[in-house]
Formats: C-alpha cells, sequence, structure tokens
C-alpha cells in the first residue's frame, strides 16, 4: 500500500546554505509520524518545505500525486495542513472566526459538521467561541491553532513543536487529543522536542540532525536507542552505552 504522503531526496536551503539535505520519508493512512531533533535541525524548515512555504528540490508526493509544485492553498484543498510552530492566530479576532477561516475552501454544509466535530475535540474552545484569540490562554491558543487547521478536514495534520511553552497537564491534553485524531482517520507528522512524549504516542520516528535523519524505525525502537536516549530522552538504558 502506498504511503499518504511521501517526500523523496528532498533539498532545502536558504540561499546558498543547504538546511535540509538527502532526507526521504513516508506518513501512512492512520500513522502518527514524529520528528525529533535538537533546535536548528531543520525540522520546521522540512515542514514548511512539504506545506510549500520554502521552496524544496526533490519529490513531494501527497495522496498519489506529486505536490512539489502545488500552491499552498493547492495542498490545503488536497488535504494538507500545517499547524506553525508559532500558532499565527488572528488575535483580534474571535475563537469563532478564527476557525471560520480555516473553511474557507469548503461548503457551508461541510464547515457546519466541522464546527461540531473541532469543537468536540476542543470543548474549551466552544465556551470560549465569541472570545478574542488574544486573550486566551497558551494552551487555549494551541487548541484553537490545531482546531482551524482540522476545519479544512484534512487528511495530514502537521504539527510544529505544539508543547512549547505549555504547562504538562495541557501538553497531556494536547498529546491525548493527537492521539483521537488518529482514531477519527486523520494522519499526523509531529515536529516536538518533547521526544519523551512524541515517542510514547507515534507508530514511526525519525532522528534528525544538522539537516539529515540519522536514524529511523518504530518509535518504540528509537525510544530504546542508547544514542537517542543519552541526546533527547535524557537517560541512559541500563547496560548500554551512548556512543
Amino acid at each position: 500500500m502506498s504511503a499518504l504522503l511521501s517526500v523523496s531526496d528532498a533539498h532545502i536551503a536558504y540561499g546558498k546554505v543547504e538546511a535540509v539535505r538527502s532526507v526521504s520519508l513516508e506518513v501512512g493512512d492512520n500513522e502518527i509520524v514524529t520528528i525529533i531533533g535538537a533546535n536548528g535541525a531543520g525540522k520546521t524548515t522540512l515542514l514548511n518545505a512539504i506545506m510549500g512555504i520554502l521552496q524544496l528540490k526533490g519529490r513531494v508526493v501527497f495522496a498519489g500525486e506529486d505536490i512539489v509544485r502545488l500552491e499552498i492553498e493547492d495542498r490545503v484543498a488536497a488535504g494538507l495542513s500545517l499547524v506553525p510552530e508559532h500558532r499565527e492566530l488572528f488575535a483580534t479576532m474571535s475563537v469563532e472566526d478564527n476557525l471560520q477561516l480555516g473553511a474557507f475552501r469548503i461548503a457551508r454544509a461541510v464547515a457546519a459538521r466541522s464546527f461540531e466535530r473541532v469543537y468536540a475535540l476542543f470543548p474549551r474552545l466552544k465556551e470560549r467561541r465569541r472570545q478574542l484569540a488574544g486573550t486566551l490562554s497558551g494552551g487555549e491558543q494551541q487548541m484553537l491553532a490545531m482546531g482551524r487547521a482540522l476545519m479544512g478536514a484534512p487528511k495530514l495534520l502537521m504539527l510544529d513543536e505544539p508543547s512549547l511553552g505549555l504547562a504538562p497537564i495541557i501538553v497531556a491534553d494536547i498529546f491525548r487529543t493527537i492521539g483521537e485524531l488518529r482514531a477519527a482517520g486523520v494522519s499526523v507528522l509531529l515536529v516536538e522536542q518533547n521526544a519523551q512524549a512524541a515517542l510514547q504516542i507515534a507508530d514511526r520516528a525519525y532522528v534528525m540532525e544538522l539537516g539529515e535523519f540519522i536514524l529511523d524505525g518504530s518509535a518504540k525502537d528509537i525510544a530504546a536507542n542508547a544514542r537517542v536516549a543519552a541526546s533527547y530522552l535524557g537517560f541512559t538504558h541500563e547496560g548500554e552505552s551512548a556512543v
């Protein structure tokens, strides 16, 4: 069975500086795949290029179609959505109006179902639907950013550092919701510095360093890797060297 998303031999440069080199990855249907790595590894750059925000040399196939030359809006229409690291909400607009923006390409009847789905996933947003986005807590803003991306009924949701700056109890809620998305048929590509939380929820993982993938495999195997444990999980597996 072919992957929902397949990236092959991706190269991404800022001017003459190559930020991502020879990267290939796949995300299947109903799968959570995580990319872990330090700041500056190239994780956000890769997500932005898959979304069409940055130019990518290589091949990106989504739902059987090569999308590398598609505009961002066409990628969204095809079922690809990104929740950026800094959320990029419209602070002076209400929660409901921010969500409505995520449904601008779909029919009104479908949008109504999307509202129901988002409010079921995030009951807090329904309570706050008339409130200005800029007055929400950090956790509520992350919920809103995810909800807005889900309004277009994506097949694949890409999340860039969803736990950034949030309290542990809120992080647990966000990750529980990510698991619910998979159960509802939405695949997830997750970039996350909280490697431990990401590996607990993911099916597969890629480890990125200096613009390249150095390891990939099942999340369970990656979590058990001595080097990953020492570098990203904060401990060394008993009896194993981190070298």
